[in-house]
């Protein structure tokens, strides 16, 4: 009997029955009327219940899951329910899913024919990295009568793993390399110069720089011959980032730290797609993981499987640590470096230009931090009161000072980028190719 639930329309039926009884006192015709209704609905709720719990297996469900679930994106998720009873069946389906995601009112609804089998497909979108726990199935069945339901509880328990998103970084990479259409965000730059490895010689075809003719081999073949370049290869990439304090401030549901995890892998993905190598160092008050720059083919699962473990700390960025790693870790020449961190204000910034232009001394850094979209999206609204003009003028000022810092970071000769949370991917990419293309790394 625990399995068995009474629905709104058993409960309606009886409410008809007590009013038609109630009735039968003042209009004693009604009362036979009202035993005929009674003796029925008996009848029909014996059916009903026949009909559900007259045989055991009446319905099955399974549950298919991909093998990882991507970061920030929406994961398919397919419910596979197949009706082994004789009859129409209507099905109220909760399916435990991990607790991370706070969804309390999970309902979905599935109407299956007998002996059918239907897949009922929805969406999962994890806003954090980790360990994703799915635990039963649980249907609630009903006839067409609707009167009672039975529950069927199915243990479908599963662990799935949320990594950082693979499918922004293969989104990305799509973008990067597709040459036969302009994909929206990706910009594409022209060459300057020839600060490229050489590859080969080709005919020459219209279009072709003239500046590139090899006149020797043009001699040769008594045609016309072009020297072909590449981009550089074999050049360090290091992604950097901060997993202080200042990177815990959230943004549609996403912390700033998930958002630059993400983008290290999709920048780390095309860096290796051009054979350069890619390598990993995350910091806070104390250094967290450090992954040598490297394009061996299992480069990008070692990156993976770091930005998978770390987790941002309640503490403030202890820059000299970086600086210290750097000079350590980072051999072989000149590299680029990119950091991605915070800053709330301009003595922030201050406190650690030193630093940054040290390193920058050494390497070209880009250093990438965040607009704070929510002040944007308040500055624009209108206001209607004196305390909201003030406070829209502080909100201005802050948004100001955030252009500033960019200005102070060019002053030094440190490439700086600000970019909204979600645009972050778009413009880190844009600024590597735009680098990589001017042949300054």
């Amino acid at each position: 009997m625990k399995n068995l639930y009474l629905t709104n329309r058993f409960f309606g039926l009886c409410g008809i029955l007590v009013v038609a009884f109630a009735t039968s006192f003042f209009v004693p015709l009604i009362f036979q009327l009202a035993q005929v209704a009674l003796a029925l609905s008996f009848a029909l709720v014996a059916l009903d219940f026949s009909l559900l719990f007259g045989k055991q297996n009446l319905a099955i469900a399974r549950r298919k899951l991909p093998k990882i679930f991507s970061l920030s994106d929406a994961n398919p998720v397919v419910l596979i329910l197949t009706n082994q009873s004789r009859q129409r069946l209507f099905f109220k389906i909760i399916d435990e899913i991990p607790f991370q995601f706070q969804e309390r009112n999970f309902l979905l609804h599935a109407s299956v024919n007998p002996g059918e089998t239907q897949e009922i497909s929805y969406e999962l979108r994890p806003l954090q990295r980790g360990a994703y726990v799915f635990n039963r199935i649980n249907l609630f069945a009903t006839t067409l009568l609707g009167l009672a339901e039975r529950r069927i509880s199915i243990p479908a328990e599963a662990q799935v793993p949320v990594y950082p998103s693979i499918l922004q970084m293969k989104q990305y990479e799509y973008r990067a390399f597709d040459r036969l259409s302009n994909q929206q965000g990706i910009k594409r730059l022209r060459r300057i110069g020839h600060s490229y490895e050489f590859e080969q010689i080709k005919n020459y075809v219209p279009g072709d720089d003239h500046r590139s003719i090899n006149w020797k081999a043009s001699s040769r073949r008594a045609d016309l011959m072009v020297n072909q370049y590449e981009d550089e290869r074999a050049q360090q990439v290091y992604c950097i980032i901060d997993k202080s304090r200042a990177m815990r401030m959230p943004f549609d549901g996403l912390s700033l730290m998930d958002y630059a995890v993400n983008t290290s892998l999709a920048v780390s993905n095309i860096a290796l797609k051009k054979y350069d190598r890619a390598g990993l160092i995350t910091f806070s008050d104390k250094m967290g993981a450090t992954l040598k720059a490297d394009n061996k083919a299992t480069q990008l699962s070692k990156i993976l499987l770091t930005l998978y473990n770390e987790s941002d700390r309640p503490k403030e960025a202890n820059y000299e640590l970086l600086y210290q790693a750097t000079r350590k870790l980072i051999t072989g020449g000149r590299s680029l470096l990119l950091l991605f961190t915070n800053f709330e204000s301009s003595y922030a910034l201050d406190r650690v230009m030193p630093i940054l232009r040290r390193i920058n001394n050494n390497h070209l850094l880009v250093v990438i931090f965040f607009e704070n979209t929510e002040i944007r999206d308040f500055v624009n609204q209108e206001a209607t009161t004196l305390e909201g003009i003030y406070r829209q003028t502080v909100a201005q000022k802050f948004m100001a000072e955030k252009s500033a810092m960019v200005n102070k970071l060019k002053q030094f000769g440190i490439q700086a980028i600000l970019t909204e949370p979600q645009a972050l991917s778009m413009n880190t990419i844009n600024k590597y190719l735009e680098l990589k293309s001017r042949g300054l790394i």
